[in-house]
């Protein structure tokens, strides 16, 4: 005899199973079946494993503990890509334009971070950041910036003069400098494992070496979507999450969005300064900002175990994961190429693009840049460094994409009105990305009418 109260589920799966010619007195077996199924049933699945997505499953959990969520993720762990390949700087919000969403982001992220990092005992180190200027051109561009700093709320930030610098890095040079004395240093790689650390512990799955190849409609409308990954495995819910850096438009090609704004992957490399001149360096030595360009240019780095890096330049990676020159994939490489946008941007910035192309074959050009902060550095005191690949968004203009974009499927389908896309999240994406989980998981409540 049933149960007078059952799950919807189980009496479908009940009843398939009479239709499949087994015995239909063995609700046991029909239980132990829908058991195994509704393993991978979800509320909400992320599609994505980086520092954003993992963040984003986080906070959506600890908000809604009834709901049943999980992360899949192609690699085989979180944060493999970016999330785990960037400088570890833990921004202040000084560049970003006042009122926009990044400048908001950035310094409550940086609030955020901060207390998330005490209370979870994360090892980090508030080193600061002096954003000097070399000549006069410099310091009236330094002047605005310090402006726009205050404007962004920038905690403790100041402007001071050559002595001062002095004081704080001894053996760096310039006329003037703001200082950002709460910038820090962080590994954003394990901070993403903290993340996930407690969206497990809160009921969270997370899948790995789950690569998604396509997402189908289902037949159960309760859990309408279907996501099937490269080996085949798959996952069912009701509602889809994406968030997937250098893969972002493609996974939201798959549900029928447009190609745009489209990933162009940019390497950045770094070089290593040698551990016996590492004492030349106590924080972040940044350069002001050309506004010509789109890049920040090289700057000196301390990271967590001691080491300093040096960069980074920024060149245009072969393939999307492409962390070395070797690193080609032709299909990825001609898809990037024959883009309208990057065409347009190649050529608005063709010097630049073969200055940056030239550092990376002659160290002596980088080392030359950095001279200018600290003339001490020579060539012999460095060596080749890690790299990182930034999912650079373009528009068909050439225009780097620089908001958060968001978009869905056309169409009354599930695949359409159940899934959102979160496209481009700009950096400083780590350090914003607690902020950026609040906002995220604000839109999805809204988008799908969660309570």
């Amino acid at each position: 005899m049933l149960p007078r109260v059952i799950d919807r589920s189980v009496l479908r799966l009940y009843s398939s199973v009479g239709k499949l010619n087994y015995p239909t007195s063995n609700l046991a077996f029909a239980c132990r079946a829908y058991s195994q199924k509704s393993k991978s049933i979800y509320d909400i699945v992320v599609v994505g494993g980086g520092i954003v997505g993992t963040a984003s499953a986080r906070e959506i959990l600890l908000r809604h503990p009834n709901l049943k969520i999980a992360i899949v993720e192609k690699e085989n762990k979180l944060a493999f890509h970016q999330s785990g390949h960037n400088s570890g700087v833990i921004h202040a919000g000084i560049y970003y334009k006042p009122g926009s969403l990044k400048a908001k982001l950035c310094v409550e992220g940086l609030h955020l971070s901060y207390k998330y990092f005490d209370e979870k005992n994360i090892p980090y180190k508030k080193v600061g950041k002096l954003i000097v200027a070399t000549n006069d051109v410099e310091v009236e561009r330094l002047n605005d910036l310090y402006q726009r700093s205050l404007a962004n709320n920038v905690p403790d930030v100041q402007l001071v003069d050559a002595d001062r610098i002095k004081e704080i890095e001894p053996y760096c040079q310039g006329l003037k400098a703001i200082w950002s004395p709460h910038t820090g240093i962080v590994d954003w790689g394990s901070v993403t494992q903290y993340y996930a650390k407690d969206f497990k512990e809160a009921g969270g799955d997370v899948y790995l070496n789950f690569q998604v190849s396509k997402f189908e409609e289902s037949k159960d409308p309760a859990y309408p979507i279907v996501v099937r990954s490269k080996n085949n495995q798959t996952v069912q819910s009701k509602y889809i999450l994406t968030c997937g850096g250098l893969q972002s438009d493609k996974v939201a090609e798959l549900t029928g969005c447009s190609p745009l704004p489209k990933i162009v992957p940019f390497r950045g490399e770094y070089l290593l300064l040698n551990p016996d001149k590492t004492y030349l360096v106590k924080g972040n030595i940044y350069p002001v900002p050309d506004p010509r360009f789109p890049f920040l240019g090289v700057h000196f780095t301390p990271r967590m175990d001691g080491s300093v890096w040096l960069g980074p330049n920024a060149v245009l990676a072969f393939k999307r994961e492409g962390y070395k020159w070797s690193d080609i994939n032709l299909i990825e490489l001609f898809d990037a190429l024959r883009f309208p946008g990057f065409i347009k941007m190649a050529l608005k910035y063709v010097g630049a693009g073969m200055q940056e192309m030239l550092k990376s074959a002659l160290i002596p050009l980088q080392v030359k840049e950095l001279q200018k902060f600290i003339p001490e550095v020579q060539d012999y005191d460095v060596s080749r460094g890690p790299a990182g690949v930034r999912a650079q968004a373009l528009d068909n203009d050439g225009n780097l994409v620089d908001d958060f974009v968001f978009d869905q499927g056309k169409g009354d389908n599930a695949l359409a009105k159940n899934i959102l896309h979160c496209r481009n999240a700009p950096s400083p994406g780590a350090t914003s990305s607690l902020a950026i989980a609040k906002m995220i998981a604000d839109k999805i409540e809204t988008q799908f009418n969660i309570k």
